[in-house]
């Protein structure tokens, strides 16, 4: 699991108080919101990579034909008892085969990270006053699991049959 510290983060929103359009720049990797990237998909170079913020309501099939184009897809817990991500990261690593990267953001506590990595998240940015060896220490927790994940898909006990 790769923690993000959004100070050095070497993906960039673009802001602004009206949402600017986002350009394209070959020297700057660009994270839209799901609005941006609707309003530029269709002349955004193939080539350039590009992350979206998804919101966590958001039918995260309706983005298949674009991921081949995604290199990161940002899904938000607004509220750290809120996980319909959790379901959307499941759905984007089984179902749809994502593979780039797949970041949690927004109240997202120590507590959480087990379960974010049985269902696809491989990053995370903590919620700020949660700590990143604390954080370290919860993916130690447990070396398996009885049910299967999107990384072991057999559970525990067809694992050890076999």
């Amino acid at each position: 699991m790769k923690f993000i510290d959004p100070h050095h983060d070497r993906w960039h929103a673009v802001i602004g108080e009206d949402g600017p359009m986002p350009t394209p720049d070959p020297c700057a990797d660009r994270l839209l919101t799901l609005e941006q990237w609707h309003a530029v998909r269709e002349h955004w170079p193939q080539d350039l990579q590009v992350g979206v913020v998804v919101p966590n309501d958001t039918d995260i099939e309706s983005l298949e034909p674009d991921l081949p184009r995604l290199a990161l897809i940002a899904l938000q817990f607004p509220k750290w008892v809120d996980g319909r991500a959790y379901s959307q990261a499941r759905v984007l690593r089984s179902r749809l085969r994502f593979t780039a990267e797949l970041r949690a953001t927004g109240e997202v506590l120590v507590d959480m990270l087990p379960l974010l990595h049985r269902t696809g998240f491989d990053a995370v940015q903590l919620r700020a006053d949660q700590s990143l060896d604390s954080g370290r220490r919860a993916l130690r927790f447990f070396a398996d699991h009885y049910q299967g994940d999107v990384h072991q898909t057999q559970p525990l006990f067809a694992r050890r049959a076999a």
